[in-house]
């Protein structure tokens, strides 16, 4: 087991990363500061770990909730589920609740644990790579909106975060790809070494080498840890992290939610920032082909959907958390491991990314 921890002062917390975690009560009871548990959970995952997390909790009183599978239940009339379970248990103030699940699961449960009684204890037991990666750390929880991806939620962060890496054999390939595009994201964004080894060890991390998963999970934990540390709320650097995610959250709201994955939304979409990049002359072509051959290497798309419009890619951009001032603002790229969030570019650019959907 490797551990690591989110340094946010007597809000910190400890990432756990190993082999059979799930079988360390220790881990997450040491956590716990209630006598009471609601584990929130989906019906794909919850066949395969749920019994085996209750055991661990075993001296403790829990609940569970099993919600419906796929991006387009993270609503809030869903959410609603998961409030009306912990009031019809009468769960008080001491109560914890535990994620059990992907991103979504992670999100929504982070999200209600803010909301009742104004905020209550959460824990992340993350079963895809992607929510191992991403949406685990830092403390962003909430629910899509049909106008808009993430656009209701709260920054709450959990109490731990605990990865058995051995839920990732029961994870479709195409899942482990979405996760893979987060954790390129990190080596584009600011650590170059890291991107160099993902161009070595990719195949492995697609054929689910152990070894290979834990240097990169926790790489990827470690990477956003820091950068959490320095801006929980995205003031400022934080907003690097959402590389490819404007393009990527537009490509999500306008084909349906769970029509793309998650991951394979950002993949494409760190492909459209690069192939932007590189049009303003920020990136050169080799940095560029060295972004599209990988993301395309970890099973990702690299063209958005020809159906979605460059008018419709805007106005859906326009609902974006990082506009200010009426302003659109993009994470891109000056070099592999050199992101910057601007608004100061040349229109001509976008319209030219969004209208070929290929690079110069």
């Amino acid at each position: 087991m490797q551990t690591l921890t989110v340094e946010l002062g007597e809000r910190s917390y400890p990432i756990h990363i190993g082999q059979g975690l799930l079988d360390h009560p220790e881990l997450l009871q040491g956590r716990i500061r209630g006598r009471t548990v609601l584990v929130v959970t989906n019906t794909t995952v919850a066949p395969l770990y749920l019994d085996r997390l209750v055991r661990t909790l075993h001296d403790l009183q829990v609940d569970t909730v099993v919600l419906p599978d796929g991006e387009q239940y993270k609503t809030l009339h869903v959410l609603d589920d998961i409030f009306s379970a912990l009031l019809e248990r009468r769960h008080d103030r001491g109560t914890t609740l535990i994620a059990l699940g992907g991103g979504v699961v992670g999100d929504m449960t982070g999200f209600a644990a803010a909301c009742y009684q104004r905020g209550v204890d959460f824990i992340q037991v993350p079963t895809t790579l992607l929510a191992q990666v991403d949406s685990s750390v830092g403390g962003k929880t909430g629910v899509n909106h049909p106008l808009g991806k993430n656009m209701i939620g709260a920054f709450h962060q959990p109490r731990c975060v605990v990865i058995d890496t051995t839920t990732l054999d029961t994870l479709p390939d195409r899942e482990l790809s979405a996760g893979l595009a987060e954790v390129i994201k990190y080596g584009l964004i600011d650590d170059p070494e890291f991107f160099v080894w993902l161009e070595d060890n990719i195949e492995r991390l697609r054929e689910r080498e152990p070894t290979a998963l834990i240097h990169a999970i926790h790489r990827s934990c470690a990477d956003k840890a820091r950068v959490v540390a320095a801006d929980e709320r995205e003031s400022g650097s934080r907003a690097l992290l959402n590389l490819g995610h404007t393009f990527g959250h537009a490509i999500e709201t306008g084909m349906g939610y769970g029509a793309w994955l998650h991951g394979e939304a950002v993949g494409t979409g760190m492909v459209m920032a690069a192939r932007m990049s590189a049009r303003l002359g920020w990136l050169s072509g080799e940095d560029l082909q060295r972004t599209e051959r990988l993301i395309e290497r970890a099973g990702l798309p690299v063209d958005p959907p020809p159906d979605l419009s460059p008018g419709r890619f805007l106005e859906l951009m326009a609902v974006d958390k990082k506009v200010a001032a009426g302003r659109l603002r993009l994470v891109l790229l000056k070099g592999i491991g050199t992101a910057v969030v601007t608004g100061d570019f040349d229109p001509a650019a976008l319209h030219a990314t969004l209208s070929m959907h290929k690079a110069i």
